[in-house]
């Protein structure tokens, strides 16, 4: 029923939008207008099959890379004709305004002059012009902005800093989605632009697939090149656990968090389940803390922040890997234990908004209160990575993929 639902509503959207269609055609030839007006129609019939499709077949008996392609489709396709619609809205808005005029003044014949493109031309011109806009940025988002992996160097001043960590090199890197990526290529330059920071410390704050363990096998052999002299760290992300899909048995489900696990070890990676591990330099201590994911909400809370910092009690400074940035306000903020800096991913920056200058603007800032980069309370602090990888629509606009230099400084 509800993909019915949908169906009805799309396809209320492209009968509406058609009417610029056919306007903005009516000049052509009459095999171009033919061609272009059926042309309008096959995205919308793909769109209501894929829709049906979803609901009454299993997609995922199918890659995920197919499911994303689709999802994108249909974003792309009726994103840019919603945007369409608004100016013809717009259009119908004014010429009913004019019709209410005329019947007040009695002037209700409609014979009125004006330019050579009528208002209604123009609105349905701009309404056509207006959705490839979208489209234009949906494009580019996946071509240039997937893989366009910046460095973010972030000084972290903790006041207490054993003079041993002073300096110390910490690569954060969230929200790795192996089951979108689409060009190993572009994945493996990423990878090897964190290497050439020659870090200290690796960090990785969850979600390595979408749903399934599988998604990760093809990119084994690129993620385990992730080194560093003080070893490479993990938790997991509400992605890692298979909650987002329907599977054939409990047993199954299992079997893949399982495998999860392992692949954490095929990379080297040291995952910590509710745990903590002690680093030790020059006789001196730095606690690395990790959670299961914990979200505020909806969002799985597997998380249990007493038992991972249990045998960390008597080193005074703490670095915890908590997938989700609610755990911070919810949690670990106040926390009894002092936890000098917490590390999340999880919002991807909603892979779209504006960092200019002293702008910085995302949709995923009316979601999460901390949703991009360094947030501080007193001697409390949280950094949020824009994620490495993406989810759904297989790009980003304006928020690129990050990869995050962390430098501990004694104050």
């Amino acid at each position: 029923m509800i993909a019915l639902f949908f169906a009805l509503i799309f396809f209320l959207i492209d009968l509406y939008f058609y009417q610029a269609v056919v306007q903005v055609t009516a000049n052509l030839s009459s095999r171009t207008r033919t061609v272009l007006r059926f042309a309008f129609w096959i995205p919308s019939v793909l769109s209501v099959l894929a829709m049906l499709w979803w609901t009454f077949d299993n997609p995922f008996r199918y890659s995920a890379n197919l499911r994303n392609w689709i999802i994108t489709g249909l974003m792309a396709t009726y994103f840019s004709k919603i945007v369409g619609v608004l100016f013809l809205l717009a259009g119908d808005l004014v010429r009913a305004f004019r019709w209410l005029a005329q019947a007040v003044t009695s002037k209700a014949d409609g014979n009125i002059s004006g330019p050579l493109i009528t208002r209604a031309e123009f609105f349905s011109k701009a309404a056509v012009v207006a959705s490839t806009i979208p489209l234009g940025g949906f494009a580019f988002g996946i071509i240039s902005g997937a893989h366009d992996y910046r460095v973010r160097r972030q000084k972290i001043i903790i006041p207490d800093l054993p003079g041993s960590f002073d300096g110390i090199r910490l690569a954060q890197v969230s929200d790795i989605h192996s089951g979108s990526f689409w060009n190993k290529t572009a994945v493996q330059g990423g990878v090897e632009l964190l290497l050439k920071e020659k870090p200290d410390v690796i960090a990785f704050t969850g979600d390595l697939v979408n749903n399934e363990t599988a998604e990760v096998k093809d990119y084994i052999s690129i993620f385990q090149k992730f080194r560093a002299p003080l070893g490479v760290y993990s938790v997991t992300g509400n992605h890692d656990y298979g909650d987002y899909r329907s599977w054939n048995s409990k047993q199954e489900k299992e079997e893949n968090f399982r495998d999860l696990l392992e692949a954490h070890k095929l990379l080297g990676f040291r995952l910590l389940k509710n745990e903590n591990v002690i680093l030790k330099v020059g006789g001196e201590q730095l606690a690395i803390v990790g959670v299961e994911n914990w979200g505020a909400g909806r969002f799985s809370k597997y998380g249990k922040l007493e038992e991972a910092l249990s045998g960390a009690e008597e080193v005074k400074n703490k670095i915890l890997l908590s997938h989700d940035p609610s755990h911070w306000d919810a949690q670990v903020r106040n926390h009894k234990m002092h936890i000098d800096l917490t590390l999340s991913g999880h919002t991807h920056g909603f892979q779209f908004g504006v960092e200019i200058g002293g702008i910085k603007w995302s949709p995923s800032q009316y979601i999460y209160k901390q949703w991009a980069g360094l947030y501080q309370d007193h001697a409390h602090q949280l950094y949020v990575n824009r994620g490495f990888g993406y989810l759904g629509y297989p790009g980003r606009v304006g928020i690129p993929p990050e990869i995050t230099i962390l430098e501990l400084v004694r104050a």
